[in-house]
């Protein structure tokens, strides 16, 4: 048997007779406009004419691009859904146009709770919000396809109408007997379209009757080709391994078939960019927008993301939703690097793009047919990068610090912290000193940087223990840092040195030993590390208890 699904050799559209084509005109008043154009020289495609389309669906004029995300809120936000609406957000951003979230609750029995406004809210944090989207509203609202039934209603009544579709009253018991008896012989289950064939007064009659029905879309064989932004000239043969699909469920709510159909056409969506297990789907999709008269829009499947073994992103995993990324301190801006850095799409790739660079250089002509690897282990180097950007700028490190300060006074609740140590000024000096050698702010919380959070406290038997010139080597280092002009670890590690020299009874071994008492309890990293990173204030303060070691 013939292959039912094909498409041409040529993946990937810069090797396809398929071109972008951004033209800008001057508009009433000396704007412009930004408008992608879809040029084609192969014939049969659905819903082109001669020469070039602009293949914008049912935008008005001058609505530009459009272009949706569109995810289920039956779960939270994930990396899959993430990179969909992100590369949707830079095809919009890239041409002017907009971006719009739409989400698709019609499976009442999956909802999640909270999973709307979450989803909403990650797209914000990430720095990809949406134009238009439940929260904010939009002209061509509402955006939850819930509040959207009687739109779907009176589209089926159309298609039933022109015979496009018909009512099913196959129950659940007989649809599942279809479904093992395909199993049992080896063959995909699919419906047998029985209810097709019922005569128009037998559905008067079951419908008079009251019986449970679904709403079932005609397929028709010999479907056109179309050409996909990823896969090329593309087709499937779907009547002849599917059967009619449901498109109005019993409970009056529209399948996925039949919703993102009507709402792309009444939103005005101009490219369709999507997961790729949609790419066989789309001919089913063609075939209603043919009997429905509408012009589709331009489709483009990307590829799967994966993990960095090949295996398939799952919900079970936990570690993939964007909440949890979040909440263990990796910055939006890393997400999307390391979420671009894996795939395809641009006209480089690199480590540390921001969402401004992400932007000029997306080219979706670049866009593969290959799965895209995410390796989650690099996350860290992406975060450290993007973290010492934040450190950088003024405005970004005054939120980390205030983040920071929070997580303090909630990691060392039972213990009374100096205000010193929560000062901006404390806080953002430790910041810069560390930018770099650390990729999350929680980081600073570990027991290795305690020391820059928590006074040390100890007993003048400690002390006497080490060395009895505590008080004088304490006083030679105040006026030391007091002295001092911009501290570095190699002056200070140099004078040091020149420090334990001027003791009478203590070696340069005691004397680092006394310094790291009073400065951390005896942990963290070499004493002139530890004085830069607390800065002269925060040292002195601390080496003034070795003055009287006779008090804790």
């Amino acid at each position: 048997m013939m292959s039912r699904f094909a498409r041409s050799s040529t993946a990937g559209f810069g090797d396809m007779t398929f071109c972008l084509r951004v033209c800008v005109r001057l508009a009433v008043g000396g704007g412009c406009r930004v408008v992608l154009r879809r040029c084609s020289t192969v014939p049969g495609q659905v819903g082109s004419g001669e020469g070039c389309s602009t293949g914008l669906g049912q935008a008005k004029e001058g609505a530009g691009v459009r272009v949706r995300f569109a995810p289920s809120p039956t779960g939270f936000l994930h990396l899959g859904g993430l990179r969909t609406a992100l590369y949707n957000y830079l095809f919009a951003k890239k041409y002017g146009g907009t971006f719009i979230l739409r989400l698709e609750d019609t499976d009442q029995s999956r909802l999640v709770p909270g999973a709307a406004q979450a989803i909403e809210d990650m797209l914000d944090w990430a720095g990809i919000p949406p134009d238009e989207s439940p929260q904010r509203g939009g002209p061509v609202g509402p955006y939850l396809q819930s509040q959207r039934l009687q739109l779907y209603s009176s589209t089926v009544q159309r298609l039933l109408q022109s015979g496009h579709a018909y009512h099913c009253f196959c129950s659940p018991q007989r649809l599942e007997l279809l479904k093992k008896e395909a199993l049992r012989s080896g063959q995909t289950p699919r419906y047998d379209n029985r209810c097709r064939h019922l005569e128009p007064a037998q559905v008067q009659q079951r419908l008079d009757q009251g019986l449970s029905h679904v709403v079932r879309f005609r397929l028709q064989e010999g479907v056109e080709s179309f050409q996909d932004l990823v896969f090329g000239w593309t087709r499937h043969e779907v009547a002849q391994v599917e059967g009619d699909p449901v498109i109005l469920k019993a409970d009056g709510f529209p399948t996925y078939h039949l919703a993102n159909i009507v709402d792309d056409h009444h939103m005005g969506v101009s490219h369709v960019l999507r997961g790729s297990e949609w790419l066989i789907s789309t001919s089913k999709h063609l075939l209603m927008y043919r009997a429905l008269g509408w012009t589709p829009p331009t489709f483009g499947h990307l590829p799967l993301l994966t993990n960095k073994d090949g295996s398939k992103l799952s919900k079970r995993q936990g570690h993939i939703f964007i909440q949890r990324f979040k909440a263990e301190g990796v910055l939006p801006e890393a997400l999307l690097d390391i979420t671009t850095n894996c795939g395809s799409g641009f006209d480089s790739n690199r480590m540390g793009r921001s969402l401004e660079e992400l932007i000029a250089e997306f080219n979706p002509t670049k866009i593969t047919t290959h799965s895209a690897l995410m390796d989650l282990d690099k996350l860290p180097e992406f975060n450290r990068i993007h973290l010492q950007r934040h450190v950088d700028d003024p405005q970004l490190c005054s939120s980390l610090v205030d983040h920071l300060q929070s997580l303090l006074l909630l990691q060392y609740s039972e213990l009374s912290l100096d205000q010193d140590v929560l000062q901006p000024e404390y806080i953002t000096r430790v910041m810069h000193h560390r930018k770099g050698h650390i990729s999350s702010v929680k980081e600073l919380l570990s027991p290795q940087y305690s020391y820059l959070w928590i006074r040390p406290s100890y007993t003048p038997q400690q002390v006497a223990a080490v060395t009895s010139e505590a008080p004088h080597i304490a006083s030679l280092v105040i006026r030391l840092m007091e002295q001092s002009g911009e501290l570095t670890v190699e002056r200070l590690s140099s004078e040091l040195k020149a420090v334990a020299k001027q003791s009478q009874r203590t070696q340069y071994r005691e004397v680092m030993k006394l310094l790291r008492l009073a400065l951390s309890g005896l942990q963290g990293p070499s004493v002139a590390e530890m004085m830069v990173c607390l800065g002269v204030s925060e040292t002195v303060q601390r080496l003034h208890r070795l003055l009287q070691p006779a008090h804790t």
